[in-house]
């Protein structure tokens, strides 16, 4: 199978030509004569964005979805391939609707007409995984409901095992290919995938995300309506919106672009830093704006997950990057473990500075991204720094969410944006504040804990007065003795934290 996928793989790469991006280049200019004589057959009058897209198509959701990414880079890609990856986003061709009422139908024994009152057979959205069609309760709710597409798992397994055989031989055969961690990232990437192709996780992303936005002024989540979803199907609320790339009709409508893009980057923030749950997918075929202002999130195959170690350390990293503190992101590099332990912390300070200072104090429109992608691929490359397989859906979604403030508003400063919201994270995670929440949060614990601390301090005690047989067991005595003491102070301590608790819940 993974034979037969790989042909056609390089089957539809020479049938839409794709070879003429590669000779392209002047490194490859000796290969078109070649190129021309042995396929003189094939006749490409179709513009070259138009059979790229198709390309993608034909090979499936993965490069579907790596053409979504690349239509958000309008810096680094030309305008004509941009406009025409930017179709993939929500305009996939549909599969046809007797397989819609198939899938239906095996979901609903009954009858999906004894559950919507009005179905739409043609779909309103069509991505690499699922689609989606209107349709209405018989309450009279209406609804959006989206349906996955037939037979895809078999499609993403054998292009996931492509991709597994690939890292394989990036690791062995490229000198590099251990620090980039290709196989772990590949992993990453095909659990995220699987989830996607159950409906009823993503129902669950998109509770929990509705659940931490609610009542947000940024932000809208539709409900999703649990009685009728299953692993194939799922019902959610249907909102009504301007797609976010349609910057016209947003201003027509009233809306203060410049403001909707600092919304969109505290809005990333506040998922990642507050919740440490965030939207992975956000290109601009799932984003739309309602007439409030607001943004409206869609579709939540894709969610990324961080760590409160993810999180603190990235947070440390982003405020001193915008504070221009060179050394404590070189420093915060080295303690995470991320850059070999015996690195010089003032060459890679240096490093950084030369790669990030000329982008400061400047809108996203002067910014040359693909230039800052390549020196920073360079210092990472010179001082071995690992790529971090946990990290990766956040990175692509800063760079999704970096093209969206570029469409939006090139002369967006998403320094200037970022920071105020990172300061004040930080401020709320350590000192007083973060000390007393930290508190009641473990609070719940101490009846539990504190009774066995009598217990645990004779058993230390009693294992203590033990005669040590050896000087090291003289030593482990001695060691004894200290936490012996400790735990006094460890009961001291936590009998006053419970009384300040008290008085807290008191007051």
């Amino acid at each position: 199978m993974r034979l037969l996928r790989l042909i056609k793989i390089a089957w539809v790469i020479q049938r839409f030509g794709l070879d003429e991006f590669i000779l392209g280049h002047e490194r490859f200019r000796w290969l078109r004569g070649l190129v021309r004589f042995l396929m003189f057959w094939r006749r490409l009058d179709t513009p070259r964005a138009v059979r790229l897209r198709l390309a993608m198509e034909a090979l499936g959701p993965i490069f579907v979805k790596f053409g979504q990414v690349l239509s958000t880079r309008r810096d680094l890609l030309p305008t004509d391939i941009a406009d025409e990856l930017a179709k993939l986003q929500d305009q996939v061709p549909p599969f046809a609707s007797p397989q819609v009422e198939k899938i239906l139908s095996r979901t609903y024994p009954q009858g999906y007409r004894q559950v919507f009152r009005e179905f739409d057979l043609k779909p309103v959205a069509s991505a690499s995984v699922a689609q989606v069609h209107l349709a209405v309760l018989h309450d009279g709710t209406e609804a959006a409901v989206k349906v996955l597409r037939p037979g895809i798992e078999a499609v993403i397994a054998n292009d996931l095992a492509l991709l597994h055989v690939a890292a394989g031989l990036v690791e062995m055969l490229w000198a590099e290919g251990k620090r980039l961690k290709p196989r772990q990232v590949v992993a990453e990437f095909e659990r995220h995938l699987h989830d996607e192709l159950d409906l009823m996780r993503e129902a669950a992303n998109c509770s929990q995300l509705r659940r931490n936005f609610e009542h947000s002024p940024l932000l809208r989540v539709p409900e999703v309506y649990w009685d009728y979803c299953s692993s194939e199907v799922m019902v959610m609320e249907r909102m009504r919106g301007i797609p976010i790339s349609q910057v016209d009709k947003l201003k027509a409508q009233g809306i203060d672009i410049p403001l909707l893009a600092r919304a969109g980057v505290e809005i990333f923030f506040t998922q990642v830093f507050r919740d440490g749950f965030f939207h992975a997918d956000m290109h601009p075929g799932n984003i739309f704006v309602g007439e409030d202002g607001r943004y409206i999130a869609l579709d939540f195959g894709i969610m990324g997950t961080l760590t409160d170690v993810d999180k603190n350390y990235l947070a440390q990293n982003f405020i001193a990057f915008f504070r221009r503190d060179y050394k404590r992101v070189a420093q915060a590099h080295v303690e995470a473990g991320w850059v070999p332990k015996d690195t010089r912390v003032e060459d890679f300070e240096a490093a950084i500075r030369t790669v990030c200072e000329p982008i400061f104090a400047r809108p996203l429109k002067e910014i040359s991204f693909g230039k800052l992608l390549v020196r920073l691929f360079q210092v990472a490359r010179r001082f071995n720094v690992e790529v971090q397989p946990q990290l990766v859906l956040l990175q692509k979604t800063l760079l999704n969410i970096e093209g969206l403030g570029r469409q939006l508003d090139p002369d967006l400063d998403l320094w200037k944006t970022a920071k105020p919201f990172l300061e004040r994270w930080m401020n709320e995670q350590v000192g007083l504040q973060a000390f007393f929440r930290h508190l009641r949060e473990e609070s719940t614990r101490w009846p539990a804990l504190l009774p066995q601390l009598p217990r645990l301090a004779h058993r230390t005690l009693a294992q203590a007065a033990d005669p040590p047989a050896t000087a090291q067991l003289a030593q482990l005595l001695r060691e004894q003795k200290r936490q012996t003491r400790l735990l006094k102070w460890l009961v001291v301590l936590l009998t006053a934290l419970l009384g300040l608790q008290l008085a807290l819940v008191v007051l």
